[in-house]
């Protein structure tokens, strides 16, 4: 079965780290650009990130730009966003997506056809 399993949420302080993980199983994640994705309650869900599977090329939203990092691990088969300066309004769920068709500098825009996680929830407060 093909499937994306995010991990690595929490609850944070303003201000810390955490570093999400997302593993494929039953596919190649290498053959893909990866992408994050986040909603808050009552809010549009919302692309973050994308990475490259061919030169690691990355995007990031302004939101996230400078405290957010994608990496990405072929071997294990799994991808890494690595949250830092935290803050409230990060709080969301926080879903990872294969994006077949992605354009370098866009954010992504995964196709029908693409995979994604179940989310993992990313708490921020005091």
């Amino acid at each position: 079965q093909e499937q994306l399993v995010e991990s690595g949420g929490g609850l944070v302080q303003p201000g810390g780290s955490l570093r999400l993980s997302c593993v494929a199983s039953g596919f190649i994640l290498g053959h893909f650009a990866v992408g994050w994705f986040r909603q808050a309650p009552g809010k549009e869900r919302e692309g973050i990130s994308c990475i490259s599977n061919k030169d690691g090329s990355t995007y990031y939203a302004e939101s996230v730009k400078g405290r957010f990092t994608f990496s990405r691990d072929n071997a294990k088969n799994t991808v890494y966003l690595q949250m830092g300066s935290l803050k409230p309004e990060d709080t969301a769920v926080y879903y990872c997506t294969t994006d077949t068709g992605w354009v370098r500098g866009d954010p992504p825009r995964p196709t029908l056809y693409d995979h994604w996680g179940r989310g993992t929830q990313v708490t921020v407060s005091s």
